[in-house]
């Protein structure tokens, strides 16, 4: 009888698989559409796709919140306080975000919003005991009690285990093996430093630029003080990239030149010990990145670091340098970086530097200098030192070059049904299709397109760059991204640190993987070490020409 009926829940789930695969990609494609008609303030038509897509994924508490936005948008009150009730009563539970989401505006003053707001606190509280209950979380004190710093390492261990979004890329790992392992670990720590240092190379193992672990402040200096200069690996060659501390000028250290040893040691050798082990990275040149550049020589500020330079004549000399405090840095007076910077260079070609997603003001920063960008006859895009931040201000942008819809980042994530492990049957993925951005704006950019590339373009900046290519708009030139993007979830720790674990796998449009391998360059330059010195962009130089080309062929075929 067991395997009888075993066997008939089999047939009954493989029938139905294909049917619930169907009605997932129809809600999709209605999502899409949806969110389309929001982006253009149709609200009534944005309602009335979101809603038939609820009809077809009546659990999805996100298509019932984006169709209740857009129902309070277009006036419909009641049907949009029906859909919020129905949030509720499915569990939805973020409180902070339905108050202060501006489309909820219109329905503030209902007695039934706030009946509804109230259900939601409710449901927030309970959850929050299931999920961030704050026995787990404690301030900062010089050393944990043990037993808070198992619980800290214990919840990372959970939280990946059913959260991580990419076990398959580390497939060597064996992560309950590694728990106890660092379970030894965790106990022979003899202070709250030690331990945060522990679950750093731990989570380091998953091999993930979007899942590691954030310091309490009160071990920002002693972890995270860096001196006046910065470094960069330049054909294997680890370059002083710049000096701000004068200082150090004083000193005789100049940009250029390359750094030999860190107290006593090979570079190498060093950074392999004191750096490697603690960075979640997901690629080798990520890792190449961050080991020889942001955090090498990163360490307590009252630790000197010595330093063994040798200049381009070959002529050595041994110094030590500080790590500054945050007051001495503040004394230095340091420009910040902007956030978009543009410049015309040679025959007329634009150079528009996008240095980071993270403030929705680049937006504003773009639309005062699109009317100059349009009167070049060829752009590059730079986003070599873009970081991230919000997808969403970068394919904004983009939107207005482009002479055609958008294509973005598909994305998937794991949908754990506990009763389907009962029954073997394992776990199984929700995928989204790539969202779409029309053109926007009436006036797309019709000349040669290059954007540029390095391992320091992350995160949302390779989601720009994924769909730059995956919508075959121009060229990518320079090095591979850094090979990580996705949705975090922020955990917080004992000791009033935190934690970030990666959810959300992205991929291009049609399926193509980057994240662990990094958006590949139509045309590889790297830097090198004469340029370097030399104060030349050897990836500029490249994309400069290769731009000259494309302006040479669209003019012949022109005429």
């Amino acid at each position: 009888m067991q395997r009888t009926s075993f066997f008939s829940l089999l047939v009954f789930l493989v029938l139905l698989c294909q049917p619930l695969w169907a009605v997932q990609q129809d809600a999709d494609n209605l999502v899409a559409q949806a969110e389309q008609a929001y982006l253009k303030k149709d609200y009534a038509r944005s309602a009335q796709l979101f809603l038939e897509a609820s009809k077809l994924k009546a659990d999805d508490t996100r298509i019932l919140y984006n169709a209740a936005c857009s129902l309070a948008l277009c006036g419909k009150k009641n049907e949009a306080l029906n859909l919020v009730e129905s949030l509720v009563r499915l569990g939805y539970s973020d409180g902070a975000q339905l108050q202060q989401d501006m489309d909820f505006q219109s329905l503030h003053q209902e007695p039934r919003w706030k009946k509804a707001v109230a259900a939601c606190l409710v449901n927030e509280k309970r959850g929050n005991l299931l999920w961030n209950n704050p026995a787990l979380t404690s301030k900062y004190q010089e050393n944990l009690p043990e037993e808070e710093k198992i619980a800290g390492l214990s919840r990372l261990w959970s939280e990946a285990k059913f959260n991580f979004a990419n076990f398959d890329l580390v497939p060597e790992l064996d992560w309950d093996r590694l728990y106890l392992a660092y379970l030894a670990k965790v106990r022979q720590t003899k202070n709250t430093a030690e331990f945060y240092r522990v679950l750093a190379e731990f989570l380091a193992h998953l091999k993930d630029g979007h899942t590691d672990v954030g310091y309490p402040n009160e071990l920002a200096s002693t972890f995270f003080a860096v001196p006046g200069l910065g470094t960069r690996m330049v054909e294997n060659h680890v370059l002083v990239r710049r000096v701000v501390d004068p200082q150090l000028t004083e000193a005789g250290i100049k940009v250029g030149m390359e750094i030999l040893e860190v107290n006593g040691m090979p570079v190498r050798t060093y950074a392999d010990k004191f750096v490697k082990p603690y960075i979640s990275v997901s690629t080798a040149q990520d890792l190449e990145n961050r080991m020889f550049g942001s955090h090498l020589l990163r360490g307590n500020v009252q630790e000197p670091i010595s330093l063994t330079l040798q200049d381009e004549s070959g002529n050595k000399i041994k110094k030590t340098v500080s790590r500054l405090t945050d007051t001495q840095w503040d004394s230095l007076k340091l420009p910040p970086t902007p956030l978009l910077e543009f410049k015309i260079l040679e025959g007329n070609v634009g150079l528009l530097s996008l240095n980071s997603f993270n403030d929705p003001q680049i937006e504003a920063d773009f639309a005062a200098v699109l009317p100059r960008i349009q009167t070049t006859d060829g752009l590059i895009i730079d986003i070599r030192n873009n970081g991230g931040g919000n997808s969403g201000h970068g394919w904004k942008i983009l939107a207005q070059l482009a002479d055609k819809t958008l294509k973005t980042s598909q994305w998937r994530t794991r949908q754990y049904r506990p009763s389907y492990r009962a029954w073997g049957f394992g776990e199984s993925w929700y995928t989204a299709k790539a969202a779409e951005y029309a053109p926007e704006g009436g006036h797309p950019y019709l000349k040669p397109f290059i954007v540029l590339t390095s391992p320091r373009t992350f995160s949302a900046a390779e989601d720009f760059a994924v769909a730059f290519d995956a919508t075959h708009l121009g060229l990518i030139v320079g090095e591979p991204t850094g090979g990580s993007t996705g949705q975090p979830l922020s955990l917080p720790l004992p000791g009033g640190g935190w934690a970030r674990i990666c959810t959300k796998r992205d991929a291009y449009p049609d399926g193509k993987e980057f994240v662990g391998v990094g958006v590949q360059p139509q045309i590889l330059v790297k830097p090198t070490v004469a340029d370097f010195r030399a104060g030349k962009d050897t990836v500029l130089l490249a994309a400069q020409a290769e731009m000259r080309k494309l302006m040479t062929t669209r003019n012949g075929t022109a005429q």
